[in-house]
């Protein structure tokens, strides 16, 4: 749904006035987005919810930022933790700073210390990463962010060591208010760092680097052939990203109070890279999706169970086998069937899946937690707590059921799957013909 607005613009004959659209689906989306950042502690009540979405909030910004460089700039690196790290490292200090007052600088304005720092660190790396593509990109940023890690170890006086740099978020006047004490107030400064990196990153993507950073993504040798340094344009872009990831760092320093080794490490990188795959790096919202995904399954699923690592590995294969765009191609693909009006042929397929692709989860799940309590907590006893029964671990009877489970689930999750595949094929088949008809006309 748009409207018109008058632009003026510029040529040979003089300004003149033409109209662009104004695209209000857009508004729409990012006026719900807020709306929905603002009213979600009222649904949520409990401490542990105001950390999740906190955490949430942070692991957006970090993916966002890490989709600039691979999914907009085609760089796959292994050491985006660094930027976020070090930016948290230099905004813990800032933060110790102002406790001295040794810096006249608010707190809410701590997370631009992060950015600024990981945009400089940025610049550093950049300047010799970015002279390579493809794998050796990927090779010497690991190789970087080993080497930070390690030097977070080997020079205690700024870093912390093993421990860290601890500080005390409230410090100096209430700016506004605000004291940044309950964790009320720490996840709207989230929120609104979050919104505004969110705005920024969108902002740049339609900017003529974005642009640019595309066509040296798809197709480097014609981006040279037609006078750009794609060097440069690597460079500019992983500036740009490294300046958001900062950002993160400072605000994962003023909620945790705590940066620490772990913040630059292998990790952290691999968490971020993770999250953007699971969520799709082909589509905006598709690393918001996955820092979603990614935080539930390694905070609020690690809570219950000690294999939540394997899930998350689980999860992972699963969106790359059957989804390779992630969960927001997923998402788009079956939004166009809806628009199609074609969604109803893939009910029954669907609710079969779902059917049965429950009683897998269910066997896989009963599995793992079995073999885990056996492996790791079987000197508290045998018998563990599944979903409010009590079951022996030892029992020959709990294997075979949960055996029995998953033999039986995978079966039918198979038979169900290649139905809807085939259903699903038909379907595409019919869109693809009404959209040729569209076109005709």
């Amino acid at each position: 749904m748009a409207t018109w607005r008058p632009r003026v613009v510029s040529g040979a004959a003089g300004p003149r006035m033409r109209f662009s659209p104004v695209n209000f689906g857009r508004w729409l989306t990012w006026g719900l987005t807020i709306m929905l950042f603002s009213v979600m502690p009222f649904i949520f009540t409990s401490g542990f919810a105001l950390t999740l979405l906190s955490q949430m909030g942070i692991m957006i910004i970090l993916t966002l930022s890490y989709n600039v460089i691979f999914g907009q700039g085609g760089m796959l690196s292994f050491g985006h933790a660094v930027y976020s790290g070090l930016g948290g490292f230099f905004a813990i200090h800032a933060i110790n700073l102002v406790s001295h007052h040794a810096l006249p600088l608010p707190i809410t304005m701590v997370p631009l210390v992060g950015g600024v720092f990981g945009a400089l660190f940025g610049v550093i790396f950049g300047y010799l990463t970015t002279k390579r593509a493809g794998t050796t990109f990927a090779m010497i940023s690991l190789g970087i962010g080993e080497m930070v890690f390690a030097a977070a170890l080997m020079f205690p006086e700024f870093f912390g060591g093993e421990g860290g740099i601890t500080a005390n978020r409230v410090v100096g006047k209430p700016f506004l208010g605000l004291s940044y004490g309950p964790s009320i107030q720490v996840y709207y400064l989230i929120v609104f760092w979050c919104v505004v990196c969110m705005v920024g990153m969108y902002a740049f993507s339609s900017t003529p680097l974005g642009r640019i950073s595309n066509a040296v993504r798809d197709n480097p040798e014609r981006a040279e052939f037609i006078g750009y340094n794609t060097q440069r344009v690597r460079f500019l872009v992983l500036v740009v990203s490294a300046f958001f990831a900062g950002i993160a760092g400072g605000l994962s320093a003023i909620m945790f109070e705590i940066v620490s080794a772990e913040n630059v490490s292998a990790v952290r990188s691999g968490g971020m890279l993770l999250a953007t795959f699971i969520g799709g790096a082909s589509f905006f919202f598709g690393p918001i999706l996955g820092a979603i995904i990614f935080i539930f399954f390694a905070v609020a699923l690690s809570d219950f169970t000690s294999a939540w690592l394997f899930y998350l590995g689980a999860f992972f294969v699963i969106i790359v086998m059957y989804s390779p765009g992630g969960v927001a191609a997923l998402v788009l693909m079956n939004l166009r069937v809806l628009k199609y009006g074609l969604f109803g042929r893939l009910r029954d397929p669907y609710l079969g899946v779902l059917l049965t692709g429950a009683v897998l989860l269910l066997g896989v799940v009963m599995v793992v937690e079995m073999a885990y309590h056996l492996s790791l907590n079987v000197a508290a006893g045998s018998t563990m707590k599944f979903m409010g029964f009590a079951v022996d671990t030892l029992s020959r009877d709990a294997w075979v059921l949960a055996l029995g489970m998953l033999v039986a689930g995978a079966v039918s999750f198979e038979v169900m799957r290649r139905r809807f595949a085939q259903e699903w094929d038909a379907v595409q088949e019919l869109i693809e013909a009404a959209v040729k008809r569209e076109v005709m006309v």
